[in-house]
C-alpha cells in the first residue's frame, strides 16, 4: 500500500525569525549576496547582444536600525528577473538597482551591484583572412544612491611588449657581428648583405619581449547610454600597437614581429599610451590603469600605474 507524501505546511504557519527585533540594533551599510551565478545579456559590439555566464554581487543598505535583516530571497528573485529582461546597459543596471531597493519595502535606500564576466570579441588577423575569438575579463560596479547612478567599468587588455634597452643592445651585437664578418670584404654588394642578414649569422642577438596586460577602471559619466567596452578596447589596442593575436599564419606572425619593432616600450611607456586614450575620452570622468609586463628576462614583473580625472566637456 502506498503511503501518501506528507502535505507541505501552509506558508502562514512557517516560523519567520527575520521579523524578530534586532539585538544590538543599528543600521548596516551593506547586506546582500556575493558570487551569484547568472546568465546576462551583453552587447556583442556589432549592434546585437549575446548571453554570457556571469558572477554577480548584489547588496542593499539596511537603514532601519531595529530590523533584523533584509528580504534576501526577494532581492535574489528580483535580480534574476531583472537581469533576464534587461541588457547590461546603464539604463538596464539602473532598473536592476531600483528594483532591488523597491523589493525591500522601505528597509533600504540604496543598492550596489558588481558583475564579472568574460567578453568574447572576434578579432581579425593582421594580414591573412583568419579570425579568432579573444577573451577580455570585465568587471562592472554600479551603485544607486539618492537617484544618482555611479558606474565603474573595468576590463583587461593583453598585448606584447618588447624592451627598448634589449632592442638597442641587440642592434649593437648585430652591428658588431656584421663588422666582424665583413672586416676584409671590399666592396660589399647589396645582395651579399641581404643574404648575410637572412642567414643565422645575421642575427647575433634578439631583444626580449613578453606578454603584457593593461588593467583599466573607468568611472563613466551618467549622460551616456551605452557601456563603451568595445570602443575602449579598440582604442587601447590601437594605442599600444601590439595586441595579442588569435589565429595566425606566417604573414600574420611576421607583421606582428614588425609591430613589436615599431612599438618598443617600457612599462612606463605603455602606461602613458593607455592614459593618453583614457584622458581624451568624453565618456570617462575618472580613470585608473595598471600595466604589467610579465618579464622574460627577470623572475618578477615590471609594473606602472596611472590615474586621472577628466575635466567636464
Amino acid at each position: 500500500m502506498s503511503v501518501p507524501a506528507p502535505a507541505a505546511p501552509h506558508v502562514a504557519s512557517l516560523p519567520d525569525v527575520a521579523h524578530q527585533p534586532a539585538t544590538l540594533a543599528r543600521p548596516l551599510d551593506w547586506v546582500g549576496m556575493e558570487g551569484i551565478a547568472l546568465p546576462v545579456r551583453v552587447s556583442d559590439g556589432a549592434g546585437g547582444h549575446v548571453q554570457v555566464a556571469a558572477r554577480v554581487d548584489l547588496s542593499v543598505d539596511l537603514k532601519q536600525a531595529g530590523e533584523r535583516g533584509i528580504h534576501m530571497s526577494r532581492l535574489y528573485l528580483r535580480l534574476q528577473e531583472e537581469l533576464a529582461r534587461n541588457e547590461v546597459t546603464p539604463a538596464g543596471l539602473r532598473h536592476v538597482l531600483q528594483g532591488s531597493v523597491d523589493s525591500q519595502a522601505g528597509l533600504s535606500s540604496r543598492a550596489r551591484l558588481r558583475l564579472r564576466y568574460e567578453a568574447l570579441l572576434l578579432r581579425r588577423a593582421l594580414r591573412s583572412d583568419n579570425a579568432g575569438w579573444k577573451r577580455y575579463p570585465v568587471e562592472i560596479e554600479a551603485v544607486l544612491e539618492h537617484g544618482h547612478l555611479k558606474l565603474v567599468l573595468g576590463f583587461g587588455v593583453e598585448y606584447s611588449s618588447t624592451c627598448p634597452c634589449s632592442a638597442a643592445l641587440s642592434r649593437q651585437a648585430n652591428a658588431e657581428r656584421f663588422a666582424e664578418d665583413f672586416a676584409d670584404a671590399r666592396p660589399i654588394s647589396t645582395g651579399v648583405v641581404r643574404d648575410w642578414l637572412a642567414s643565422e649569422r645575421g642575427m647575433a642577438a634578439t631583444p626580449h619581449a613578453q606578454r603584457s596586460e593593461a588593467r583599466v577602471k573607468v568611472e563613466l559619466r551618467p549622460q551616456f547610454d551605452e557601456l563603451p567596452l568595445v570602443a575602449l578596447v579598440d582604442a587601447l589596442e590601437a594605442a599600444l600597437g601590439t595586441p595579442v593575436q588569435t589565429a595566425v599564419k606566417r604573414e600574420d606572425e611576421q607583421a606582428f614581429a614588425m609591430l613589436n619593432a615599431e612599438n618598443l616600450m617600457f612599462c612606463e611607456d605603455a602606461a602613458r599610451r593607455v592614459a593618453s586614450v583614457l584622458s581624451a575620452d568624453p565618456r570617462i570622468e575618472r580613470y585608473e590603469a595598471t600595466v604589467s609586463h610579465f618579464e622574460s628576462l627577470h623572475p618578477h614583473d615590471a609594473v606602472a600605474s596611472v590615474s586621472g580625472t577628466n575635466p567636464a566637456r
